[in-house]
Parts: C-alpha cells; structure tokens; sequence
C-alpha cells in the first residue's frame, strides 16, 4: 500500500503531466526530483487509481453520435457496429448478427416466450448465437413460411430448431403460408384451433426478434427472392407505395401499412400487434435497407436495433 504523502506528490506529478501536459524533465525540475522519480510517481497514481486511462479506436465518435442521433429521432436504444474500411455487405451482416447474438443472449430469462421472424438477417443471428441453456425457454415462429411452391417451411423449421438445440429450448412452428392467395383463406384459417393456439402463445411473447425486408437489398431478403411473391404481387406492393416489410407486413415510408392491399393475405403480426410484445429487437445491414428501416422505425415496431455503421448513415441520410 502507498503511504498517503507519496500519493500526495503521485497527484502533484499526474496533475502536472496528464493535466497540463508538463514534460517529466518540467516535473522533475518543479519537484526537485530525478526524472527516474517522476515516472514512478505517474505508475503509482495509475496504481492508485488517481489516475484512469481510457483508449477509443479510430471513429468511436462517430458512432457514439450516430447512435445518439438514431436513438433520439426514432426512440429506439440503437446499438451501432463499427464498419471496417475494406468490408463488403455480407461483412457487415456479420458483424451486426454478431452483436445482435450477444444482445439477445443477455434478453434472454428463464420462462419466456420468443417471438422469431425468419429471413436471412435472423438465420445468420441465430448462426452466432452460443449454447446456453434457458429453462422453460419457448420460441414461437411469428409469420408463416410456405411459399407459392409449397416449401420453404423445412428452411424456418432448421432456423428454429438450431435456436431452440442451443438454448434447450421448445418450437411452436406456424405451418402456414408466409403470404395467402386469399384473404378469405387466411382469415378462415385463423379460426382453426391448431392456429388458433400458435398465435395465442405469440400472444405471450414478452420479446421479440426479427429484421427488415427490402425488395433490392445486396445481400437478398428472402421473401424477395424464393417465390414468396408473384410478378403480380409486386405490382401490387409497388402500386401502393410499400418499400420493404417487416414479419411480412409492408409498409410504406413513412411506416404505414393498414391499407395496403397485400397485408390482408399476410400471415406476420401488423406493427400494432408486435408493439404489444415489451422487447422488440430489429437488427438491419445494407443501404438498400436504409428506407424500409426508417419506415420499420416510424412504424414504431423497435424498441432495441443493432445497425451497421454504414447502413447507420444511409439512414439518417434519407431526405
């Protein structure tokens, strides 16, 4: 332990050096000590704790201020990654599945049910995720998955499932089409008690987890790009304004969604419906996505978003 006078003329010494950035010659002259003496002194006051040191890396302000600035505009807590100089979409992807594994991992409490979209953002979340086990954990798929060929439900089951291996968690699956031919079909099909009781136990979710859809992003929204939708379909979509969805519910920019035509037939909750769930976390990479995210955020679906650095900007860009 340091005696107290030391510590006295370790202060004197890291005032001096670290708060009007004397020269340790300077100090030694002050003090009439050799400059030997100076630079023990500045060890213990680091020791002691008179004195703490912190390092940010090249661009940590920037990303401070762009996560304040999204969290302010879009009352969301935003989580912004730091991009790479050299690094391509699919880099950036992982990056923010990364995080966003790490962030859902704390989320996670005994007894909860989790709501989960499927896409290609949350089949790479789920690719970084580590094994811990979460008792009395249920997943519950949010939006159907068959698609206009009748597959694509074997694609969300093995997401699922490897979610639910790694946190021994139970799967309620949604055996439906991602988006119905009708919208009397769909809403027969709500009444069916076997469907009737996924989406009651979405009903009970207490988190949720999802991405955002674009219609060109680089690294493709699934929806987009394995017969979900008919050329028809996006005619119909691009008719009304929408610009990307999220759980398979389209939005326009500026986040509404109630009268687009294409919604009657889909099978995800509405963004009235997720803001009922407390915890609602969005994760998004890619500039395509920049404009259906800022309808997502507008549309009130988030409470949490893990972003790129990249996709951050393009976002708080949009005019």
């Amino acid at each position: 332990m340091i005696p107290d006078d030391r510590l006295e003329t370790a202060f004197a010494a890291a005032r001096m050096y670290y708060g009007e950035s004397q020269t340790m010659e300077s100090i030694a002259s002050s003090l009439a000590v050799s400059r030997s003496t100076v630079s023990r002194m500045l060890r213990d006051a680091r020791e002691a704790g008179l004195v703490q040191i912190s390092l940010r890396p090249p661009g940590a302000h920037r990303v401070e201020e762009l996560r304040r600035r999204i969290s302010q505009q879009y009352g969301v807590q935003a989580h912004v990654i730091a991009a790479g100089a050299t690094e391509d979409e699919r880099e950036r992807l992982q990056a923010v599945a990364d995080a966003g594994a790490t962030m859902l991992d704390e989320m996670l409490e005994p007894g909860m049910t989790v709501g989960m979209a499927w896409g290609t953002t949350i089949a790479a979340l789920v690719g970084s995720l580590r094994p811990r086990p979460v008792p009395g954990l249920r997943i519950v798929q949010l939006n159907g998955a068959i698609n206009t060929e009748g597959s694509g439900l074997t694609y969300v089951s093995t997401v699922l499932s490897r979610a639910a291996a790694l946190w021994d968690a139970t799967v309620h699956h949604f055996p439906v089409p991602a988006l119905f031919d009708y919208a009397a079909t769909r809403d027969a099909m709500w009444h069916e008690r076997s469907v009737h009781r996924v989406l009651e136990t979405q009903q009970q979710c207490t988190l949720a987890v999802f991405g955002v859809g674009a219609f060109d992003a680089a690294v493709p929204s699934h929806v987009y790009t394995n017969n979900y939708l008919t050329g028809e379909d996006l005619r119909s979509l691009r008719a009304d304004g929408a610009v990307g969805d999220v759980c398979t519910v389209f939005l326009r920019a500026d986040g509404t969604y109630r009268d687009i035509a294409m919604n009657a037939r889909c099978s995800g909750p509405d963004p009235s419906q997720l803001a009922r769930i407390p915890r609602r976390l969005l994760l998004a990479a890619g500039t395509r996505k920049a404009l259906p995210l800022r309808a997502a955020l507008r549309a009130g679906v988030a409470t949490d978003l893990v972003i790129d650095e990249v996709t951050a900007m393009s976002l708080l860009a949009l005019r």
